[in-house]
């Protein structure tokens, strides 16, 4: 079984003057389901890159949650900690996959930038997926509908934002849709993780 570094979000609880690692539970579920061994991994760069070194992971896993801090996110240990991970992957040639926020930091790291989309918080929406013609959930308010990196454009809704991209020579994918949010997983998404981490 393989395993899977798995990012997560940042929340802050004010009451208890704590700053949080959280994930939701489902992320889990979804990755065993894949045969895929998640290792979460918390937001310090020095943890991470240690983890790394003793683990020898097969993939990582960039999830949503949280603005990135050029954008008004309030969580800079994150971004520092998936954007050294994202390179320590890419100089590897090991698989990485971004969801949602995941892509983001995926698109704003090879110099995409995001601008403020409408009408895309749905549980339902459209998308063409290599000409193909899918429904997917959605819960992101940044995104874009021109590519200006050498990403391939995977991916569009029917408005043209996009949502999935892919590298042409490196084994990295993003996706703006949540397949751990589904009620029942959905046998494309289960598809698509297990050929992606177990290449």
């Amino acid at each position: 079984m393989n395993t899977v570094f798995v990012t997560q979000r940042v929340d802050k609880l004010q009451s208890r003057n704590e700053t949080r690692d959280s994930l939701d539970q489902k992320w889990a579920s979804l990755l065993m389901h894949c045969r895929l061994l998640p290792i979460l991994i918390p937001n310090n760069v020095h943890a991470a890159e240690a983890l790394y070194k003793k683990i020898t992971p097969s993939g990582l896993l960039l999830t949503g949650g949280n603005s990135l801090v050029a954008y008004g996110g309030d969580a800079p240990q994150r971004d520092e900690t998936e954007k050294r991970l994202l390179d320590i992957f890419f100089a590897e040639q090991k698989p990485v996959l971004g969801v949602c926020r995941g892509m983001q930091v995926i698109q704003d790291k090879y110099g995409q930038a995001l601008t403020p989309v409408t009408g895309h918080i749905a549980r339902k929406q459209q998308i063409e997926y290599k000409g193909i013609l899918r429904t997917v959930n959605s819960y992101h308010e940044l995104g874009t509908r021109n590519n200006t990196t050498e990403f391939n454009v995977d991916a569009q809704s029917l408005d043209g934002v996009i949502k999935a991209i892919s590298h042409p020579k490196a084994p990295i994918v993003g996706i703006m849709w949540h397949p751990e949010r589904e009620e029942e997983f959905c046998a494309h998404d289960i598809k698509f993780i297990k050929e992606f981490f177990n290449r």
